[in-house]
């Protein structure tokens, strides 16, 4: 943070010059400046993305489940898979580093030894070339913990990946959290909240018990955060409750708690390239490559359609495969777009899902074509089934609203995940001591 704090100030200083002299050494600064930022996720919070253009489908969940999400219990018998591709077939030495984190997903205090039993860093030794596929790339993939390395600890990590061992430089970053199940967790989802009855929105209530786990003041010790589908532009953070009994804290009628329920995620299914799949208007070839062009999409309105969804995930399937799907799997470019009579002037337009890390960023912003009136984006992206919404960022805002591309219903079935941190008086980490993934399925 300090860091920051003087490149701000130095970056404020140069703003004040006005000569020519000084214009490219300006320029200099304000990309370091950017480039930092992006790089390390200014303030210091980290979040799943990937750096570098040559790294594609970076995931990390439960080993041999399809849809988890990636936390695990700790001293347990689950393991965390981190896979990804490299786009070429050469020879690349890829390693990674764990780094311990706070609540908030800044860096913590502890030392490696302290959070770590093993090896600090390791080299990632497992990977595929692809098979006859129109993009070459190498799949690389590895297990948390394993042999060389165990957690200490319970709490929030990140898991940094690097080429030919550049510390200083890392290609892709995962979040992942590790867990003691030592609070318990009972939630619900209601049409039913303070600012309507059944709805746009809905509403979170849990309480968490405490009982048979000593916590000396629940009301500082105690943090919670909420996220609903994975994303971590609406979670929330920072909450009290709304009552404390000696080992329960409620949380109830919570205006915090209120989400917009959004509808189903739409999808689209790109496992083969010899039929369009469902929300696929064509498959062309072009120079020897595939590419896929998904039926333009509207704007939602009117009421609520119910759709298997699996709330913004996405699976890796290649209906010709053969003996292992994630090399023999293709690449294509994957054309989105949404009918706009005009554009929107009050703020941008992104695309969500797993598929984008649920970022909202240059690689993920939808453009505005005048000509044919609607917004537009290409992605390049391996074969299998994907959900993805368009989700709207007003003006000087970082969070996102679906309401204006997908509408809003209290009958959509969204996933919310609680987690529970407790830090003891005098600790300098967060222990994770529980965590909750609740849906409101048959809410209806």
């Amino acid at each position: 943070m300090k860091f920051f704090r003087i490149l701000s100030k130095e970056f404020y200083l140069h703003l004040q010059r006005d000569n020519a002299g000084e214009s490219m050494k300006l320029k200099g600064l304000i990309f370091i400046f950017v480039f930092t930022m992006v790089q390390w996720g200014y303030p210091g919070v980290y979040r799943t993305k990937v750096f570098a253009p040559n790294i594609k489908t970076f995931t990390v969940g439960i080993a041999g489940e399809k849809y988890s999400l990636p936390h695990i219990a700790l001293n347990s018998h689950e393991m965390l898979e981190i896979r990804f591709d490299e786009m070429s077939h050469e020879t690349r030495a890829f390693s990674y580093k764990l780094i311990h984190c706070n609540a908030d997903w800044t860096q913590s205090e502890l030392a490696t030894t302290e959070f770590l039993e093993g090896f600090t860093h390791a080299d990632i030794s497992q990977s595929e070339r692809s098979v006859n596929t129109s993009y070459l790339y190498t799949h690389y993939h590895f297990q948390l913990p394993n042999e060389e390395l165990r957690f200490r600890v319970s709490g929030n990590y990140v898991v940094q990946i690097y080429q030919d061992n550049q510390q200083d430089k890392p290609v892709a970053q995962a979040c992942f959290s590790v867990y003691e199940p030592k609070a318990g967790i009972e939630a619900m989802v209601r049409p039913n909240t303070d600012t309507e009855i059944n709805g746009r929105y809905q509403q979170l209530d849990f309480v968490v018990n405490l009982s048979g786990y000593y916590v000396r003041e629940p009301m500082n010790e105690i943090k919670v955060t909420v996220r609903q589908n994975n994303r971590f532009d609406t979670e929330v953070t920072n909450l009290s409750p709304t009552s404390l009994t000696s080992s329960k804290l409620s949380f109830t009628n919570n205006k915090a708690l209120i989400f917009e329920g959004g509808s189903e995620f739409r999808s689209f299914d790109i496992s083969s390239v010899y039929a369009a799949g469902r929300g696929v208007e064509e498959v062309t070839l072009k120079n020897k490559q595939f590419e896929a062009w998904l039926t333009t999409d509207k704007v939602r309105r009117g009421k609520y359609e119910f759709d298997f969804d699996v709330n913004g995930r996405f699976l890796i399937h290649h209906q010709e495969a053969f003996n292992d799907v994630d090399t023999e799997a293709d690449y294509l470019p994957v054309h989105f777009s949404l009918d706009a009579p005009h554009p929107f002037f009050d703020g941008m337009l992104y695309l969500g899902g797993e598929m984008v890390y649920n970022l909202m960023d240059q690689n993920n912003r939808m453009n505005y074509n005048n000509q044919r009136k609607r917004y537009e984006q290409t992605i390049l992206l391996k074969q299998g089934g994907y959900n993805y919404q368009y989700r709207f960022v007003p003006k000087g805002q970082n969070v996102a609203s679906v309401m204006r591309t997908e509408g809003s219903y209290w009958q959509t079935r969204n996933e919310y995940t609680i987690y529970v941190y407790h830090r003891p008086w005098g600790e300098r980490y967060d222990k994770l001591i529980g965590i909750r993934t609740v849906t409101n399925s048959g809410m209806e």
